[in-house]
């Protein structure tokens, strides 16, 4: 009997722009193998749905619908337009790595003298050498396979040995297309033995950006006793979709500290996977929603303990306007010799109105028997009493209202080592609440 894969509209759109980008993806030989065998792997899941259970409350075949054209590389306009956006979100006291409409712009990125142990080079360079490592993946995810297929660049961060970066690195991903379009990027970065730095990624588009789509991916490989601090913000436009995943990977006594926030995209899910394949290794995650209208924001955390004596810590909190929908799942799992794990998840939603949506899902799996292990999940609205006693000293109740919100999510940002950092997200929470006032 032959079996035949009937496609869709959809499915046969987007294999029509998969058949016309490559011409302009990086990589020949076994790279363009790699990304053939990601697209097929594509295209016989499609787009997840509701009945997947890691997809349950983001179905991207009602969200979503469609995958959008591979979006045109950034000319002279584009990029005029991603510098006027870009002073809008800069970062004192950092390194800019600049990636427009997926695309790198070494013009607009400080390439400058770097620091001695620090190594950066664009995606594009490095598949075009024929080096497909950065393209090996789990093609059991559509949208990892999707993103394999189709990555046309990103950036590949290289720390040595005993390499402390005094300066942060902050990729910004810019979007600039007036037509829809999507943009596909994957980037890597590895810490040697005792290293340490600080990497922060931004989403953010110009004037005039509308429903686009981005697919980003970010591998990142930790060495013994290094340390990682990670800051990530989607600012998206309201009309965008941003899918991103990312695969962390931790040596013995490595340390990461992680913070989110999602305060733009209609739709945005973040799947992070991190894996514990060092004793000693320490891992503190930390998120924040902040959505309004009829926003979408979906994180799905999955925390791998392999190994034993590891510890890790999520608190999350999700703060839902309107009929925006946040969704929170937090899966650990504990291996059978991953003993004296010490593993706690904190879910908190905070609801404004009668319309607003909250899932939280956690999760344990022990498969070890001497652990330290707990979840909680909670979602409520804001505390009427401390309410009335703010308006009663003279606020107005929308004031009073951000006060209460900047308490609930300042746990989270308060994480946040880096002062200047710390500042910035604290900005940016601000203006989410000056809009909604």
């Amino acid at each position: 009997m032959n079996v035949v894969l009937a496609k869709t509209d959809t499915g046969r759109a987007v294999s029509t722009s998969f058949a016309l980008a490559r011409e302009r993806l990086p990589g020949s030989g076994k790279v363009a193998e790699q990304r053939q065998q990601a697209f097929e792997a594509f295209e016989r899941a499609g787009l997840p749905h509701r009945r997947i259970e890691d997809w349950k409350y983001t179905d991207l075949r009602v969200l979503m619908r469609e995958v959008l054209p591979l979006a045109a590389a950034p000319d002279t306009a584009a990029l005029s337009r991603a510098e006027a956006a870009l002073k809008l979100h800069a970062i004192e006291g950092t390194r800019r790595l600049v990636l427009v409409d997926g695309v790198f712009a070494a013009k607009l990125s400080d390439l400058g003298k770097g620091e001695k142990g620090l190594s950066v080079r664009t995606l594009r360079e490095v598949l075009e050498a024929g080096d497909g490592e950065l393209l090996a993946s789990d093609n059991s995810n559509p949208m990892i396979a999707l993103n394999t297929a189709m990555a046309t660049d990103g950036v590949v961060i290289e720390i040595a040995n005993g390499t402390v970066l005094e300066q942060p690195l902050h990729v910004v991903h810019v979007a600039s297309t007036g037509t829809p379009a999507a943009m596909y990027t994957r980037s890597l970065l590895r810490l040697g033995r005792d290293a340490s730095a600080t990497l922060v990624e931004s989403f953010v588009a110009t004037e005039g950006a509308k429903a686009y789509q981005t697919y980003d991916s970010l591998i990142v490989s930790l060495g013994d006793n290094a340390r990682l601090d990670h800051l990530r913000l989607v600012e998206d436009g309201l009309e965008a979709f941003n899918i991103a995943s990312a695969a962390v990977t931790l040596g013995a006594h490595a340390q990461l500290n992680t913070f989110g926030m999602v305060s733009g995209a209609s739709v945005s899910r973040y799947q992070p996977t991190i894996i514990f394949a060092g004793e000693g290794a320490r891992v503190d995650t930390n998120g924040v929603n902040l959505i309004k209208g009829r926003q979408h924001a979906d994180t799905t955390l999955f925390m791998d303990h392999a190994v034993p004596h590891c510890a890790s810590r999520e608190v999350f909190r999700a703060v839902i306007d309107d009929r925006a929908h946040s969704v929170f799942q937090g899966r650990i799992v504990v291996r059978p010799d991953a003993q004296k794990t010490d593993a706690k998840m904190m879910t908190r939603a905070l609801l404004l109105s009668d319309e607003a949506e909250a899932d939280n899902k956690p999760e344990l799996e022990i498969f070890a028997d001497d652990v330290t292990c707990g979840h909680g999940a909670t979602t409520g609205a804001l505390d009427e009493s401390l309410l009335f006693y703010l308006r009663a000293r003279g606020l107005p109740e929308k004031e009073a209202q951000a006060l209460l919100i900047q308490a609930f999510v300042g746990e989270a940002i308060e994480s946040i080592a880096n002062d200047s950092l710390r500042e910035h997200v604290i900005a940016a929470a601000q203006r989410w609440l000056e809009a909604r006032a």
